[in-house]
C-alpha cells in the first residue's frame, strides 16, 4: 500500500476531525491500514500529532467532496514531481536553530508522556538536545517547568513525520523484543525452581 502524501499520519488525523470520509477512503489514501486508522480516531495512535491539511498542499476539495458523497469513491492525489534531495550524514546530535531552541522542553514533554518507550539517546539526535536537558524535564527540575506543556516535534519542526515515525516504531520493536526475553527468562526461572523442588515437599503438603 503505497500513500498518496508524504505525512499519512498526520494528514489522517486532518481528514478524521474536518471531514466525514470513511476510515477505509482515509486509510486508502494515506496508505494507512484501516484499524490504524479507526485507532487515530480513538486517539490510540499518533495521539498528540496535530493534523496536516492536504488541500493546502494543493490536493483538490472536490475530490473531498467525491468521497464524502460516496463512500465508495478513492481519492486521487494529483501527480507530484518527487525531488530527490542528496542524503547526509549526520554526526552526533541534530543542531536546531536558535528560535527553535526554547521549543525542545515541550517536545522532550510529548516524548516522555507518550512515548516514554523511545531511549533518551534517541531523543537527543533527533531533536538536538541533551540528556541533561531531558533529565530535567523528566524530574520538573527544569527552570520553565510551569510553562513546559507536550507538544510532538513535528509540529514543532524539529524533525519530520518520517524521522519521528521511524524512531517509534524502533523503540517500539525494542520494548516488544525486551518483554519477550523477559517474559522467556521468568517462565525458564519459574521451570528451574519447580525443577528442584523435591517431590516429597508436595506429599508433605498434601499429608498436612
Amino acid at each position: 500500500m503505497t500513500a498518496n502524501v508524504l505525512m499519512p499520519k498526520a494528514t489522517a488525523v486532518w481528514l478524521i476531525e474536518n471531514t466525514s470520509l470513511a476510515f477505509n477512503q482515509i486509510a486508502d489514501f494515506c496508505g494507512l491500514h484501516p484499524l490504524e486508522v479507526q485507532g487515530i480516531a480513538n486517539e490510540d495512535v499518533a495521539k498528540g500529532i496535530r493534523g496536516v491539511d492536504p488541500i493546502a498542499g494543493g490536493f483538490p476539495r472536490e475530490e473531498i467532496a467525491k468521497g464524502e458523497a460516496d463512500e465508495t469513491h478513492k481519492l486521487k492525489a494529483l501527480e507530484q514531481k518527487r525531488i530527490e534531495l542528496p542524503q547526509v550524514k549526520r554526526r552526533g546530535a541534530r543542531y536546531t536553530p536558535i528560535a527553535r531552541r526554547q521549543d525542545r522542553p515541550d517536545a522532550i514533554a510529548w516524548f516522555l508522556k507518550n512515548h516514554p518507550e523511545v531511549a533518551d539517546s534517541k531523543i537527543v539526535k533527533l531533536i538536538g538536545t541533551t540528556k541533561a536537558t531531558i533529565e530535567q524535564v523528566r524530574s520538573r527540575a527544569h527552570w520553565n517547568s510551569p510553562n513546559i506543556k507536550p507538544v510532538d516535534p513535528v509540529s514543532l519542526g524539529l524533525c519530520t513525520q518520517i524521522e519521528l515515525d521511524a524512531v517509534v516504531s524502533e523503540a517500539a520493536a525494542a520494548k516488544l523484543r525486551a518483554d519477550a526475553r523477559a517474559a522467556k527468562a521468568e517462565a525458564k526461572t519459574l521451570k528451574a525452581a519447580q525443577e528442584t523442588v523435591p517431590p516429597e515437599t508436595y506429599d508433605q503438603a498434601e499429608e498436612g
